[in-house]
């Protein structure tokens, strides 16, 4: 079964997995039903929070562990788990699919299991955690041009059965979060970047978005760390050709943190 979508999704706080006032927590809820009612045979999540110096593949042969990589927060999310089967092959045909493109260095990583940038969304995605996932890392050394390669690297594996997904956020910079402007935004810069990154999507001017450091107004304050934009270049890519992009879901929350999330269909 082939598939012909890519996604960029927000996954925003960890609370969104106890928080149900969180607007995006209905929207992964509602993905088999309204976003994407097809099973696919396998996931590839491009994390913001696996981040390595080259391209790097977790490699876990039974369920994946639920990574913890947050602090400070309610002692019921430490409880959590997300122990989707570990996919091993998969893991082999995405280091091929790098290879194969050219990217000379490609890595590893046995036995990692899932960080909240993947197990956080899924599990409201895809609760019954029975499908398998694999990570593969950012570079944050590297630029959008690099990841958007990655991602056309990448674009067989649709033709598999594949669902690939960049899970990061459209906005990010953690210094400037109000935590008394629940569910919406104030902060200007963060508006402007968001509508700018909208508006270049939507018509479609990519070579704007792998740029985006040239190209977006206040690139630097909204995207201290490139962390979370880059899974989006790695979604774009993975579409193939020129695709579509579709808003799929979009709201505010702790004043600067945007959960756009878009959907890439196949011309």
């Amino acid at each position: 079964m082939a598939l012909k979508d890519t996604f960029y999704v927000s996954h925003g706080s960890p609370t969104l997995t106890i928080d149900d006032t969180i607007k995006a927590r209905q929207f992964f809820q509602s993905w088999k039903e309204k976003i994407f009612p097809q099973r696919p045979k396998a996931i590839l999540c491009i994390s913001a929070h696996y981040d390595t110096s080259y391209p790097t593949i977790n490699v876990v042969s039974g369920p994946n562990d639920t990574i913890y990589d947050f602090y400070g927060f309610p002692s019921k999310m430490y409880k959590l788990k997300y122990p989707a089967p570990g996919g091993a092959t998969l893991a082999k045909r995405v280091k091929e699919a790098l290879i194969g493109a050219g990217f000379e260095r490609v890595d590893e990583e046995k036995g990692r299991g899932l960080d909240h940038g993947a197990w956080v969304p899924l599990m409201f995605m895809y609760p019954e955690a029975d499908i398998l996932v694999c990570q593969l890392s950012v570079q944050t050394r590297q630029n959008g041009i690099h990841h958007y390669n990655m991602g056309k690297a990448l674009a067989p594996l649709k033709d598999e059965g594949v669902l690939i997904f960049g899970s990061g956020s459209a906005t990010h910079n953690l210094r400037t979060l109000d935590f008394d402007a629940r569910g919406s935004a104030n902060a200007s810069w963060a508006i402007d970047f968001d509508k700018w990154l909208q508006q270049a999507l939507l018509q479609g001017r990519y070579e704007d978005v792998n740029e985006y450091e040239k190209k977006a107004p206040q690139a630097k304050m909204t995207h201290p760390n490139p962390d979370h934009f880059f899974p989006l270049h790695v979604a774009i890519g993975a579409a193939g050709g020129q695709p579509k992009a579709k808003l799929i879901h979009h709201s505010w929350d702790l004043g600067t943190m945007s959960y756009a999330s878009y959907q890439f269909t196949a011309s």
